[in-house]
């Protein structure tokens, strides 16, 4: 079966695996969604990844899921997809929101890359808001 929306497809594998209470989750690589795995490692999302480039004809993108210690509960708390393939959503650099007030973060593509949307204001880009995590 063909997956239509790759990005949505890598989130839900995420929430899937979290709500199993995974400790690791594989996923199908893109360039895109190494990006986003970069991203969710710096803002401190997920414990550690690893690109697995010799599986598979992309190769796999390896994800340990970060858990709080004290209530097992996931550090992820949402995950959703903004820009869907039939409806695109593309923001001004002076529109991009902000998740729950600057306590998530919004995952933009912009011409200079794909960023977090405080990076995408600092660097005074708008693009395409991808998904927001918190």
């Amino acid at each position: 079966m063909a997956v239509t929306d790759s990005v949505a497809d890598y989130l839900t594998r995420i929430r899937n695996a979290q709500q199993a209470r995974h400790r690791i989750v594989e996923i199908p690589s893109s360039k895109m969604k190494k990006t986003i795995t970069e991203i969710l490692y710096d803002q401190g999302f997920i414990l550690k990844y690893k690109f697995d480039n010799e599986a598979g004809k992309h190769g796999l993108i390896k994800i340990a899921l970060k858990y709080d210690p004290k209530t097992k509960l996931p550090i992820i708390k949402k995950l959703g997809r903004i820009s869907k393939p039939g409806l695109r959503k593309y923001v001004k650099c002076e529109d991009v929101p902000r998740a729950i007030n600057g306590l998530g973060i919004n995952i933009v593509s912009t011409s200079k890359g794909v960023m977090t949307d405080k990076q995408a204001k600092r660097d005074n880009v708008g693009g395409e808001l991808i998904c927001y995590v918190y």
